[in-house]
């Protein structure tokens, strides 16, 4: 029953990994570069909700705010700072530089909001952990002996529709279909009167979106938010992403539940001191034996949505 009961946990915690990895394959089979404030974004949505529920607006504005309006200011904040993000590691910097801009600047660029972020963060708030004010009831579910937090049952059903919706949209919506066309081609997306720089934005926001509701789930199902909270999450999102196989959206999903369960798994037979080795052993071994990933293509690279 234990083991049933790490499986359901490795799951909940797989749904976590599963957004945000979701939110690195975006960039990368449509921009293909690495974004890496990512996990920045996952962690500002917590901070700022839980900013915002202890604090309140800043000024004085207000006091102490319902956690669920804390965190939906924090998802928020992390759609606008994923926009910021856009505006100049990619839209300014491509306009100024051209094409040398394609892979390494970017990169690099994103790498600079990564550390700045997360340093003001810091400055503001300490590095020490919060405790973030959610659901203040004991809201447990009890399955054939397998025990549930509600919130972790929601957050599973979030995940699951916002990886469908994002899924239908990229196939059989107007926007879907330039995005894909820019993931292809972007010179000849240009030729086809598809506005590079006004669809480019929609990524980042979606990016923005996905991270912020990820660190707004993770705040409510664990409690606790920390400016370091967002290197754990994004490095086992990566690792979850290249296991799937890079630019497969779905290949993102299995990697990112499989990453979940392989550390709840590991917890229960090893200990937590042993999960960073078995993970990455994990990827090691996929690249070994399956360098494209489970779900993903031979050729790495545009176009692969």
């Amino acid at each position: 029953m234990l083991l049933l009961q790490q499986i359901a946990n490795g799951l909940m915690l797989g749904s976590v990994y599963v957004t945000v990895a979701v939110a690195f394959t975006l960039t990368i089979s449509i921009l293909n570069f690495l974004n890496f404030t990512i996990p920045t974004l996952f962690m500002l949505a917590g901070m700022v909700g839980w900013s915002l529920a202890f604090w309140g607006l800043p000024f004085g504005i207000s006091g102490p705010l319902p956690w669920p309006l804390a965190l939906a200011g924090g998802v928020v904040v992390a759609i606008v700072a994923s926009l910021i993000v856009e505006r100049f590691t990619f839209r300014y910097l491509k306009t100024r530089y051209g094409d040398s801009t394609e892979h390494a600047i970017p990169l690099v660029s994103s790498l600079g909001f990564l550390l700045i972020l997360e340093n003001l963060v810091r400055i503001e708030h300490g590095s020490d952990a919060q405790r973030f004010p959610g659901p203040s009831a004991d809201l447990t579910l009890s399955l054939a002996g397998i025990h549930l937090r509600v919130p972790q049952v929601v957050s599973l059903a979030v995940v699951v529709l916002l990886v469908l919706g994002l899924v239908w949209m990229m196939k059989s919506s107007r926007i879907g279909r330039m995005l894909r066309a820019i993931a292809e081609n972007p010179d000849a997306a240009g030729i086809l009167g598809i506005e590079t720089r006004r669809v480019v934005p929609v990524v980042f926001m979606l990016t923005g979106m996905l991270c912020g509701l990820a660190g707004a789930l993770f705040a409510v199902n664990y409690g606790e938010v920390s400016p370091q909270m967002g290197e754990d999450i994004g490095s086992k999102a990566i690792a979850g992403m290249v296991v799937g196989g890079l630019g497969s959206l779905w290949g993102a999903v299995a990697g990112g539940v499989i990453i979940g369960l392989i550390e709840m798994m590991t917890i229960h037979w090893a200990g937590a001191d042993t999960v960073q080795a078995t993970v990455w052993g994990a990827l090691l071994i996929t690249l070994l034996i399956r360098p494209q990933g489970l779900f993903g293509h031979h050729a790495i690279g545009k176009g692969k949505l």
